[in-house]
């Protein structure tokens, strides 16, 4: 396994593809939750890329401040459902944090968490703002991390 951070512009047409089809087949497929996966953002983020065997098995995104939030943010974080016993989500939170707070040197991050998921991004060291919404149908909770 391995573990790449690229801006938009350095990834491959068949590593966004295959970020696209993954992030797809999770949150609209297996979530059953239509909504407008390609939202813009991708085009001035940072992606977290874990692959297997050249195969995209997880990834997040990383936006800069302004983008979703004033702050950095993390989104979208997803692994291929036969990969989950893996824990790849934690690799790729390490990873993005890691990138935040020592190539990027941003010390603020914000993200919306499925409100089922608050106590895995605790460990991470966000907190909850209080902020609770539906999205997309999906209960989630504002949290943000300050170093």
């Amino acid at each position: 396994m391995t573990t790449e951070i690229k801006h938009y512009a350095e990834l491959t047409k068949d590593e966004f593809h295959d970020m696209i089809a993954l992030r797809i087949s999770v949150f609209v497929v297996e979530q059953d939750c239509p909504y407008q996966e390609l939202d813009g953002n991708d085009r001035d983020a940072y992606h977290v890329l874990i692959k297997e065997d050249d195969q995209i098995i997880g990834t997040t995104r990383i936006l800069k401040p302004g983008v979703a939030y004033a702050e950095t943010s993390i989104g979208r974080v997803v692994s291929a459902i036969g990969k989950r016993h893996l824990k790849l989500g934690h690799a790729l939170m390490t990873a993005a944090m890691n990138f935040i707070l020592n190539e990027m040197n941003h010390k603020s991050v914000r993200l919306s968490a499925q409100t089922h998921l608050k106590d895995y991004y605790v460990k991470y060291g966000f907190v909850a703002t209080g902020k609770d919404y539906l999205e997309d149908g999906i209960p989630h909770s504002e949290m943000l991390f300050n170093a």
